[in-house]
Order: structure tokens, then C-alpha cells, then sequence
């Protein structure tokens, strides 16, 4: 965060009256959020908490608690506004969070009754909520940050981060995006979603641009997975929106949109896109649309983004080349490890060897330029009855590549053929599934093709726990779900 900081208070100098945040409520120039930030810090500082939370909605007042506990010097753990009940409560207890920053306090006590009022007046549009303190928790040395994963289990797993790697990586992705004082960064994520957090906030006020950060429900987010995209469109506009971080399902709206004969966004230069690998044709379909869009990769291990495309290095079906503190090693078995950058280590663990690299769980290879590409996961590779590995997101990529396929989670381990559950897209008809799948075939060798397809009863979401909160499918819950009618496509 030292990065970050610092060139807040070069800009607060050199571009005083120039706007850093706006919501719909509030905006500051960069004079105004340096201020902000320090008058926060200090009263942070002169009674801190042992670990601090910020659970609220995007807005102005989010960024600056994150950049004053920074500053501070305190450990910050952004609670996630989908999270469960339960998951938070996890989260708390294990990371030793004495101290709650929210725009929601009565919902938050309600839930929480042991938080109660702290004593003084609020944080701007956050209150300070505290609890008597518990075990403290083992924060490795230098923690900035906390960030949480969704998880395959449901149980979320703590990933502290320092502020030099936070600081790295946005200031790579500031250069990889060409990011200038010009620009207009809409935050249409969630912040306490690294990917935003360090892509779209610390990026942004890296290169003193405008980061804009409206309230979720402004730019359509309903939760993890609920989006209306004409109030995406419309925000993207109505901001003047040049830059964005977007997930594959934003993407899939967007182009249904397109389809549909709506306009796309007049002002995007550059769109980042990561969460879940894409189909080549998607992004086709979405460069023919008039948005800008670079896949990217990255784990919350590395401080968020690895590689990523760019104008002046795009290879569509790649992740992108690493960025330049990046050293990228596929092992023997095709795993990705990450050197360069790491985590301090995850809650609760011994601290990570920070000179060994990160093991990602993550297949692919590079080729001859140095584009990365991702074949699938490790853990979810399966052996065909015929003996030959499938790594079902390569098949799904080419599935969810097709307009009438919204989501897709691919099986075939132990048998003749592979199956697709499949969450058509809406208004497509069994024929038109059909078709689509005829198409990805096409781009598929025999061993990889899917043969045979299930129709899901609903879409994958968090809400229902067969989708992750970046849109990756939970296999293992959906192929428990549908274990019936998956069996009952292959002969007995």
C-alpha cells in the first residue's frame, strides 16, 4: 500500500482539484480524499482495534476506511455483503475482528447482537461497531489485508496480504491497462472483491483517474450472481465509464443484450475480464459488439491478477503474458506455479516460504510468446472410460462459447461419453441446446464431446451453493444434484 499512498499524496499535491471518488451521493478530489484518509487514519490510530471489518454497499465511504486502515497501520477484513451468516461468522471469530465498519449497523447487530454501538461519533456514512475481545488471532507479521475466499466447501479461507504485494500488482495492472488521470474506472464488483479492490480502486487512484464506485444496486449487482443488465448499460453510460472489471456472467448479459439490438457503452476503452476462463468466440462476438475486452488470470494468493491482455499484447483463448514481476513455471504435470509474488500465508497456517512458488491447482501451458493459457483444474481433471483426461472447463469454455447455453458443469469420469448439465439460456428451447451443442463438438476432439445434456431446474448460484461467488461451478454439488439424471443418460 506504500505505492498507493504515496502517489495519493503526489496527486493531492500536483492535481489538487481533480476527482479521485464519486457515488451517487459523494464525490472528492484528490485534495479532498487525502484529507479524508488521514483524519480517518488518525482516529483509527489513536483507538485501534486489533482487527478491523468493513462490511457495507460500494460507495466513497468504503475506500477511504480501507485506505486508512492502511495508513493506520491495522489489518483490514472486507466482509463480502453475500456472505452467509455463518460464513461471516467464521470469518470474524478467525480472523479476531474486535471492530465493524458498516452502513448497516441495526441489520448487522441483528444478526450479531455481541457488536454493540462503540462509543463517539461514526466514520462518515459507516458506524463502528465493536465486541469484547476473543482469542486473538495469529495475523502473520506486516498483514495489510485479509481477504477471504468463497471457497469449494463453503468455509471461507483467509489469504493475508501485505501492502508492498497489493501495491505491485496495481501498479503493474495501471501499466497493462494504460491507465491515465483521464480515465473514468466504474466499480461494477463488489469492493471487498480483490479483483476491484486492487484492479479497479488501487489501479485507478494509482494513475489519478476517477474511480467511480455507485451503490451495487446502481449498476444492476443484486448478491453474488443477480444482475439486471439494463441497469449495468445504463450506469456504464450514465458514468461515462472508460474502464471496467468484469466477471464471464456480466459479459454473457452484455452480448445478450447486444444481441437484443441495444447499444453497448459508448466509452470503454479497456474492459478486464477474469473470475472464470471464456471462450475465444465470446470474446469475438464481444470485440464485433464494441467492448474492448481482455481476459485476465490471477488467484487471491498473488495478490490478485498474474497475466492479463492488453492492447499492445492480446492473444484471444490466452490469460494474457504474466505481468512483469511475474515468473510463470508449468510443472510436470501441467500445474501452473507462480513465482514472484505471494501471500504472507493463509489465517490460521504457518507462514508461507514466500521464495517458493505458489502452486496454483490451476492446468495449462505457455507458448512461444508467453501467453499463458489455462486448460482446467488440476483437482478436476477426470479420466474418460476410455482412458483418456478431460479437464471439463476446456469443454465448458467451448459450451458457454454458444447464445443458448447460459452455464454448463461437464462429467464424464469412468464413462463412455461425457454429460453437461445445462442452464439454458432463457427462451431457448431443447432444439436450440441441441444445436449449440453440435457447434461446440465441432471445436472439440471426439474424446472431449458431449454426447448427452441434462436440463438444470435453475441456475447455478452462490444462493444455492453450485456456483462460487466469481461464477466458477461447484462440481461437486451440482454432479450430487443431478447424480440421478446423469445416470440415467448412459446405458446400463
Amino acid at each position: 500500500m506504500n505505492i498507493v499512498l504515496s502517489l495519493l499524496r503526489r496527486h493531492a499535491a500536483t492535481q489538487p482539484d481533480h476527482i479521485a471518488l464519486a457515488d451517487h451521493e459523494t464525490q472528492l478530489d484528490y485534495r479532498s480524499l487525502l484529507h479524508a484518509v488521514e483524519a480517518l487514519a488518525d482516529r483509527l490510530h489513536n483507538d485501534p482495534p486489533r482487527t478491523l471489518a468493513l462490511w457495507a454497499d460500494n460507495g466513497v465511504a468504503w475506500v477511504v476506511a480501507d485506505l486508512a486502515a492502511a495508513l493506520a497501520g491495522i489489518p483490514i477484513v472486507p466482509l463480502p455483503l453475500f456472505f452467509s451468516p455463518t460464513q461471516m461468522a467464521h470469518v470474524m471469530a478467525s480472523a479476531g475482528v474486535d471492530r465493524v465498519l458498516t452502513d448497516q449497523p441495526q441489520r448487522f447487530q441483528a444478526l450479531f447482537p455481541q457488536y454493540t454501538a462503540a462509543a463517539g461519533r461514526g466514520y462518515g456514512a459507516l458506524h463502528p461497531l465493536t465486541a469484547a475481545h476473543g482469542p486473538a488471532a495469529a495475523l502473520p507479521a506486516d498483514t495489510v489485508k485479509v481477504t477471504f475466499t468463497s471457497g469449494t466447501t463453503g468455509e471461507p479461507k483467509g489469504v493475508c496480504l501485505d501492502g508492498p504485494s497489493l501495491s505491485t500488482v496495481a501498479s503493474a495492472l495501471a501499466g497493462a491497462s494504460d491507465a491515465q488521470p483521464g480515465d473514468r474506472h466504474l466499480c461494477v464488483l463488489p469492493l471487498a472483491t480483490l479483483l476491484e479492490n486492487v484492479g479497479g480502486v488501487y489501479a485507478g487512484l494509482i494513475a489519478g483517474a476517477t474511480v467511480c464506485v455507485p451503490a451495487l444496486a446502481e449498476v444492476g449487482l443484486a448478491g453474488s450472481s443477480g444482475l439486471d443488465v439494463g441497469r449495468l448499460l445504463t450506469a456504464l453510460d450514465r458514468w461515462r465509464a472508460t474502464t471496467a472489471i468484469l466477471v464471464p456472467q456480466m459479459l454473457q448479459a452484455l452480448l445478450g443484450a447486444a444481441r437484443a439490438g441495444l447499444p453497448m457503452p459508448r466509452h470503454l476503452r479497456y474492459v478486464a475480464l477474469g473470475g472464470a476462463p471464456v471462450s475465444a468466440q465470446l470474446l469475438d462476438e464481444a470485440n464485433g459488439a464494441g467492448l474492448p475486452v481482455f481476459e485476465g488470470y490471477g488467484l487471491s494468493e498473488c495478490a490478485s491478477v498474474v497475466a492479463v491482455n492488453t492492447p499492445a499484447a492480446h492473444r484471444p483463448g490466452s490469460v494474457g503474458r504474466p505481468l512483469p514481476h511475474v515468473d510463470v513455471h508449468i510443472a510436470a504435470d501441467g500445474e501452473i506455479h507462480v513465482g514472484g509474488i505471494a501471500a504472507l500465508g493463509y489465517l490460521g497456517d504457518t507462514p508461507a516460504n514466500r521464495a517458493d512458488r505458489v502452486a496454483t491447482g490451476d492446468l495449462g501451458h505457455v507458448d512461444a510468446d508467453g501467453f499463458l493459457y489455462l486448460t482446467g483444474r488440476k483437482k478436476h481433471l477426470f479420466i474418460t472410460a476410455f482412458g483418456r483426461n478431460v479437464a471439463p472447463e476446456w469443454v465448458e469454455r467451448e459450451l458457454l462459447g454458444e447464445p443458448g447455453i447460459l452455464q454448463a458443469a461437464v462429467f464424464g469420469e469412468a464413462r463412455p461419453f461425457n454429460c453437461a448439465v445445462v442452464v439454458p439460456a432463457p427462451g431457448a428451447a431443447p432444439a436450440r441446446i441441441e444445436q449449440a451443442l453440435a457447434r461446440a463438438n465441432d471445436r472439440l476432439p471426439d474424446y472431449a464431446r458431449v454426447h448427452a445434456w441434462v436440463p438444470a431446474t435453475e441456475p447455478f448460484s452462490l444462493a444455492n451453493g453450485m456456483c462460487t461467488a466469481n461464477g466458477r461451478p461447484r462440481r461437486n454439488v451440482i454432479g450430487q444434484r443431478y447424480a440421478a439424471h446423469i445416470a440415467a443418460v448412459y446405458p446400463s
